[in-house]
């Protein structure tokens, strides 16, 4: 979802007359950037008197005031949500020629579209507000530039988020400082999976919202792009989130490495119905065939764990105990 990384070195220069068109779009979207910024307060809608995060981990958060800073930076707010917040943009497009769609409507004074999953979470989220459900964790597992974090955030629900990609993380700062939840998102440079340490992770050369563990997941649906192999941190989220910290609902994105999120959070999903959380996950089965998984082997796991009823959204899985 970034094109953070460095093009062709031998690409031919603008010429004098698109480098004047480009930086005055650029000057546009910072100058409408900072009117959103200015009046992002009054979207947030915080309903958690006491968001202070005490719980301590056995692996530090990753500290956005000593990550070095991306640019340019590109946000705004989202259209028709409840809960309005912003976010910032990690892929321009290719300026001035074909833009990303997003900085077009900023251009126009429009909002960036609503993203699919932030009006999931927010859905599910009011639902069990509705129920008197509110204390506890939101966990987004695959977190990318916090679309569903922030959703959740804005909503005053605290977040545990895990990006292993450097320029995403860099967005989800941004999105961090422009909406005010330093105090309700927590966020981990780290994979989650099913074994502590280090694990080879696959960047996605300009698009990084498609990077993974698997090689061949990173590719699948980008054959054309370059993939470049990192090392990352991986952590169960069974050694991360103590059994004693409330856990509502837990999203993961993950590209087909699904399977060994679930695996390394057996514990967690083994909790009494009333405490064990809602599970959404993307269920993409050529996505899992290439993490040597499948939708079959995640729901007979989960069945094994108590989660009886499952119901498909789209790509997405909802998952619930009875």
């Amino acid at each position: 979802m970034a094109n953070a990384w460095k093009r062709d070195k031998n690409q031919k220069l603008l010429a004098p007359k698109t480098l004047i068109i480009t930086l005055l779009v650029l000057s546009i979207i910072f100058l409408s950037s900072l009117f959103f910024f200015s009046s992002s307060s009054s979207y947030l809608q915080n309903s958690n008197p006491n968001p202070t995060i005490s719980t301590k981990f056995p692996i530090p958060p990753f500290d956005c005031f000593k990550c070095p800073q991306s640019k340019p930076v590109i946000a705004n707010v989202v259209e028709n949500l409840k809960y309005p917040f912003l976010y910032s943009l990690a892929d321009l497009g290719n300026l001035p020629e074909k833009p990303h769609k997003n900085i077009v409507r900023l251009l126009k004074g429009k909002p960036f579209r609503k993203p699919d999953i932030s009006a999931t979470i927010q859905e599910v989220l009011e639902r069990m507000k509705a129920e008197g459900k509110r204390d506890g964790f939101v966990v987004d597992v695959g977190a990318n530039v916090g679309m569903a974090s922030f959703a959740a955030a804005a909503m005053g629900f605290k977040v545990l988020a895990f990006e292993p990609v450097f320029e995403n993380l860099q967005r989800i700062c941004d999105g961090i400082w422009f909406n005010r939840v330093a105090s309700l998102v927590t966020v981990f440079e780290a994979v989650a999976s099913d074994r502590n340490g280090d694990i080879t992770f696959h960047k996605l050369v300009g698009r990084l919202d498609n990077s993974a563990v698997s090689e061949v997941g990173a590719r699948l649906a980008f054959k054309s792009n370059k993939e470049i192999a990192v090392q990352v941190k991986s952590i169960p989220l069974d050694e991360l989130i103590p059994p004693s910290q409330p856990i509502l609902l837990i999203k993961i994105d993950v590209q087909g490495w699904e399977k060994h999120v679930l695996n390394g959070a057996k514990k967690l999903l083994s909790r009494k119905p009333a405490e064990a959380p809602y599970l959404i996950y993307e269920e993409d089965e050529r996505l899992l065939k290439a993490s040597n998984s499948s939708s079959k082997e995640i729901r007979d796991f989960l069945k094994s764990v108590g989660y009886s009823k499952c119901v498909q959204h789209g790509t997405d899985a909802h998952c619930t105990k009875e």
